[in-house]
């Protein structure tokens, strides 16, 4: 294994050449950034590298392209080469995806999850019998970068103007899709609404492209509820400036997960990083958390003010008033620290 000048690994870390880089390709770019002149991103199918490759999972740019990394990592272990798989998802992926990185996890030296629950995930599955033994936990850092000034777009400006007018504006950040719940901000829209508020939900974000109607039923549930006019859904974001410009303009964030909060879902250390409260259900385990600093910090501030798992839309509406009526205050996340713990994970389970 190839080692930097101060005995530290060097990282081979594999990213695709899309303009639109999804949150767990972000990860890597951002992994490597971290660790600086030891560390060096490979476009999948280009060359060869040196050091441990970096394999991180799912990354969506690569779908077309699913035998490659499988290729990139047999010619890595042929060279002598460690591989280090970074699962962000597991259970979470259709079948077919799971079963195409079937045959990387035989290649792998270790493996890294995004979260405790994706660990227990793939050590459920039957293909865990495939992976090594060493194995352990990455914390998640946000993906985003808070810029200095605020710049003003067309977006913000809308809920700025919301806001004046009374209304308060609900954000939820991330990818829209099934298992995210993404569609329960709607009843919780419309429960605020039931309760005497004047709620705006923003979704910074796009839907996922599948085969299932995800935009289609989520618009129809709006309009059976009544809300379609106070909901608004931003497309991809691509700039960060821009993305904090419409976070500044949020009076609180709130998601609902089907498996409750994990530590691997970044988009909430991103809304965090506003200053503003998200509203979020608890862990299904204890000590979800027990590995990340950055989520413990946020939840002893009261930062992240966490509602039952199985809390009714009443109880969660009733929490949202409370976060709302909170008062503003800049970011407080060490967003270089967070990603200097990641690094350090990396390092951890490559010299274990």
């Amino acid at each position: 294994m190839s080692l930097s000048d101060r005995g530290q690994a060097r990282l081979d870390v594999l990213v695709s050449d899309t303009a639109t880089p999804c949150g767990v390709e972000a990860f890597a770019r951002r992994l490597a950034a971290t660790a600086g002149d030891r560390a060096a991103l490979r476009q999948l199918g280009h060359g060869r590298g040196d050091g441990v490759l970096v394999i991180n999972l799912p990354v969506v740019a690569w779908k077309r392209r699913l035998a490659d990394p499988v290729l990139a990592a047999a010619q890595a272990r042929a060279q002598g080469r460690p591989v280090l798989v970074i699962l962000h998802e597991w259970a979470d992926l259709d079948w077919k995806r799971r079963a195409s990185y079937a045959p990387l996890l035989p290649f792998a030296t270790a493996v890294l999850f995004s979260s405790p629950e994706v660990a227990d995930q793939l050590a459920a599955d039957p293909l865990s019998r495939l992976a090594p033994r060493r194995r352990g936990i990455v914390p998640i850092p946000p993906n985003v970068v808070a810029p200095d000034d605020l710049p003003s777009n067309e977006t913000a400006r809308r809920l700025a103007e919301a806001r004046r007018g009374g209304k308060l504006v609900l954000g939820h950040f991330g990818s829209i899709y099934p298992r995210k719940q993404s569609a329960q901000i709607l009843d919780l829209t419309a429960a605020l609404r039931q309760r005497g508020e004047d709620p705006f939900a923003v979704f910074i974000g796009s839907f996922v492209k599948g085969q299932d109607r995800v935009e289609e039923d989520f618009r129809t549930r709006a309009e059976s509820l009544g809300i379609a006019d106070r909901v608004l859904v931003t497309g991809y974001v691509a700039s960060d400036a821009d993305l904090f410009a419409l976070f500044a303009e949020v009076d609180v964030f709130a998601y609902l997960f089907a498996e409750g909060l994990t530590s691997r879902r970044g988009s909430v250390l991103a809304c965090a990083m506003s200053g503003r409260p998200v509203v979020v259900n608890a862990p299904e385990r204890p000590g979800a958390f027990d590995h990340h600093p950055t989520y413990q910090r946020l939840l002893g501030e009261g930062q992240l003010r966490l509602v039952p798992l199985r809390a009714t839309v009443d109880e969660v509406a009733a929490a949202v008033e409370e976060a709302a009526a909170l008062p503003r205050h800049g970011a407080r996340l060490d967003v270089a620290a967070s990603w200097r713990d990641a690094l350090a994970a990396v390092d951890r389970v490559m010299t274990a």
